[in-house]
């Protein structure tokens, strides 16, 4: 997991709006990131739906990661996401993009 939160941390963070353009994390200490939160089980949703389109990705994170989250509402919305406050749904794509890089590298070594 470090290698992808790393990977993640030089791609995602970066360009994050709660970061300092470094990679580094400026969210309040009260406060933690969804994202690093979730993230194995989003590297092993991303896995799972590896065959899939974008949209079954995130079906897969509504249901298996949202649902849990103190945030999210009984009827399904959440009040992070709409205000684009959840960095796990704002950058969704970017981590997918890096956790499929890696496993198509780690492929490609292996071949």
């Amino acid at each position: 997991m470090e290698t992808y939160w790393d990977l993640i941390q030089a791609k995602v963070c970066r360009k994050c709006m709660d970061g300092d353009g470094r990679g580094n994390c400026r969210l309040p200490r009260t406060e933690s990131c969804g994202l690093k939160e979730s993230l194995p089980e989003v590297v092993r949703i991303a896995r799972e739906t590896q065959s899939g389109t974008y949209e079954d990705f995130v079906n897969a994170l509504r249901a298996q990661v949202c649902s849990r989250c103190r945030y999210q509402l009984d009827d399904g919305t959440c009040p992070l996401r709409t205000t684009l406050e959840c960095a796990l749904d704002r950058y969704s794509l970017l981590v997918l993009d890096v956790i499929d890089g890696t496993q198509a590298s780690t492929f490609s070594r292996a071949s």
